[in-house]
């Protein structure tokens, strides 16, 4: 039915629509005189990229995996996008996540956007967009660092066009700059080494060539680079510095778009890159899962949830949240099984549904009310219960309450460290639970216990309901927090296949 959305003649085409027509549409939206047109421009896209990402995920399903030769050179010569189960799930998860965030953009971004940048902003975004399909789907290791600097260099862009409401974005994007540059470096370094070694920038090719020649010391600082790069993209801990000032500043539909996809991208393509080229059983990259993944998981899940509890800014706090959130990924991932890598994966996706409602609630509260402060969110419950309700769905799902996905997640993850022996890890998931527990409470205690501010004349705000532009897709991944904990299968199965996909059963 998936592989049926499109005709055959778009559909075999679906791998390279689904990034070119971002880039194409980012010019078009550049040039609309006022902002409302270039959103629809923009919703256009995404609709269009969401549409594609499900016809791909039908292909692969039915099919097996898809390489597209670009301009029919075939690979390992030519470039190559080549689409399997691991990286499905991700192309899925930036569609229908991307579409949802530009449904929500029209209000946010009428609010926080001076008009006569708003069609230089959805341009920006959509190449932002591109970017991060980019990276998804490529089958060539320097392309990654091309779609890499693609979405990142538009990431600057976008949240530097913050500052209308917060000075402090253009610093903040400075900062992500820098260290984004950094990273960038030391990934496309590490893929020189690689391609020193193999002579080839083929994903697949690589991973042919390593596994018959062996590896060596130059491959060995190749894995080093890759995983440095990588890691500060993915907000790896302790490089994940940028994060906490990008998302508290950056307009708020930047930060609901960029928590849910932009940190996922990036950790996918460290999964990429460790399972797919460099091989989970070579020795040193096998040290590596336990002695720096896992480690650096439980680091950051430890650190990241107590820096949390004493922030002030809402968006602060739930950006630290998300580093933390990113140890549990790494956590999964440093098992090095195939349990391990599909609760990480799972937890993956499962994130998304979390912080794009909880930051799509967090833009309602500040567009109706302009808060930005957890003492600010005092009385929400009375004044806006619509998103307050689903603000806390999502806050109870990022704990791990049963009935909702992060317990779910957090089920796997616990099943998987068990199979490990790992009672370490089970007890730091379960310390880590209670951080976020407590630093939750700190914002469902404001929004529901206190009494809302009195007004001018003495008198507590009326209540007020979001546009329905905001309320309807922050309401839906809402919904989904608890949706999927009753239909799991999807996501769970979606999981194992990516799971699979790298490592078989082992």
């Amino acid at each position: 039915m998936l592989a049926s959305l499109l005709p055959a003649g778009i559909a075999v085409h679906a791998p390279a629509l689904i990034v070119v027509i971002p880039l194409i549409m980012a010019a078009v939206a550049a040039l609309m005189p006022r902002g409302i047109f270039a959103w629809g421009v923009t919703l256009a896209t995404a609709i269009a990229v969401a549409v594609l990402s499900l016809n791909i995920l039908g292909q692969v399903s039915t099919g097996g995996v898809i390489s597209y030769a670009m301009g029919g050179w075939l690979p390992p010569v030519g470039i190559e996008l080549r689409v399997d189960m691991l990286n499905v799930p991700l192309l899925l998860l930036v569609g229908i996540v991307g579409l949802l965030c530009v449904i929500y953009a029209l209000p946010s971004v009428a609010d926080e956007i001076a008009k006569k940048q708003q069609s230089l902003f959805y341009s920006a975004f959509l190449v932002c967009f591109a970017g991060l399909l980019g990276v998804t789907i490529t089958g060539d290791a320097f392309n990654v660092f091309v779609f890499l600097e693609i979405s990142s260099i538009s990431t600057y862009t976008i949240i530097a066009m913050g500052a209308g409401k917060d000075r402090r974005a253009l610093t903040a994007s400075y900062n992500y700059l820098v260290l984004g540059t950094i990273g960038a470096t030391f990934f496309v370094i590490g893929v020189g080494f690689l391609y020193m070694a193999t002579g080839t920038l083929n994903i697949a090719d690589m991973a042919a060539v390593l596994e018959q020649n062996g590896h060596d010391r130059v491959t060995q600082a190749a894995f080093a680079f890759i995983v440095v790069g990588l890691g500060l993209k993915a907000a790896m801990f302790p490089l994940h510095v940028w994060l906490p000032n990008a998302y508290a500043f950056a307009p708020n539909f930047v930060t609901a778009f960029l928590a849910s996809t932009a940190t996922k991208v990036a950790f996918y393509a460290l999964i990429r890159f460790v399972f797919s080229v460099f091989h989970p059983e070579v020795n040193f990259v096998a040290m590596s899962f336990t002695w720096l993944f896992a480690v650096v998981g439980v680091i950051a899940m430890m650190v990241a949830s107590v820096q949390a509890v004493f922030q002030t800014d809402a968006r602060r706090l739930l950006a630290y949240s998300s580093v933390a959130q990113v140890g549990y990924m790494m956590l999964g991932l440093g098992m090095g099984t195939a349990a391990g890598l599909s609760a990480s994966m799972l937890h993956l996706m499962n994130h998304a549904l979390m912080k794009g409602a909880l930051f799509m609630a967090l833009g309602a509260f500040a567009l109706n009310f302009g808060v930005r402060r957890v003492k600010d969110l005092a009385g929400l419950g009375q004044t806006m219960p619509a998103s307050s309700a689903a603000f806390t769905v999502a806050s109870l799902s990022l704990v791990g309450v049963p009935l909702t996905v992060g317990f779910t997640s957090k089920w796997y993850l616990v099943t998987a460290a068990l199979e490990r022996g790992w009672w370490w890890a089970v007890a730091a998931l379960m310390i880590s639970s209670l951080l976020a527990l407590a630093y939750v409470a700190r914002l469902l205690s404001a929004i529901w216990m206190e009494t809302p501010p009195a007004g001018k004349a003495g008198l507590a705000p009326a209540r007020r309901l979001a546009p329905w532009m905001v309320l309807a897709p922050m309401s839906l991944l809402a919904f989904a927090n608890i949706y999927f904990f009753f239909h799991a299968d999807p996501l769970v199965g979606l999981a194992r296949a990516a799971a699979n996909a790298v490592m078989g059963g082992n």
